[in-house]
């Protein structure tokens, strides 16, 4: 088998981590990861995929630096895009796991990182990294670091 690019998707909570309050030491160690990663997409080192649930968050967030931004970076270097084209078979899918308890967004972020085939759903929402998948691995910026670091 070929080797291949790890392919990832971040969340919207992670896309907005630097945002948030830096004076918490986790959030400032999570931030720092995530533009790491960021960083590493930037240079071709991973496949970022993205979907319509993203955009949807994105475009309805009151914050337009912020917004603006996110939009920016992920039409420059997203690999790959679950379309609205494709929200039908998505929401399908994130019934399933919000049976789990997850949020309708969330499930549907979730669904689009596996139909998309990524290797990892990285986010900053404690409560959405509970879920546990045999299809993806969910972690935070600081695990997912560990994990490529590890295989180095």
């Amino acid at each position: 088998m070929k080797n291949r690019k790890i392919r990832i998707y971040l969340d919207n909570c992670c896309y907005n981590r630097p945002y948030d309050d830096q004076s918490q030491l986790m959030v400032s160690i999570e931030t720092q990861c995530k533009l790491w990663i960021q960083k590493m997409i930037r240079e071709g080192s991973y496949e970022l995929v993205s979907s319509y649930m993203l955009r949807y968050e994105c475009i309805n967030s009151p914050f337009i630096d912020r917004k603006r931004a996110i939009i920016q970076f992920i039409d420059k270097y997203a690999d790959y895009i679950v379309d609205v084209d494709r929200k039908n078979l998505i929401e399908e899918r994130a019934q399933d796991i919000m049976s789990t308890g997850i949020k309708f967004k969330d499930a549907c972020h979730v669904a689009s990182a596996i139909f998309a085939g990524c290797d990892y759903f990285i986010s900053t929402d404690k409560r959405l990294l509970r879920y546990k998948s045999e299809e993806i691995k969910l972690v935070s910026p600081v695990e997912f670091l560990e994990e490529v670091r590890k295989s180095l």
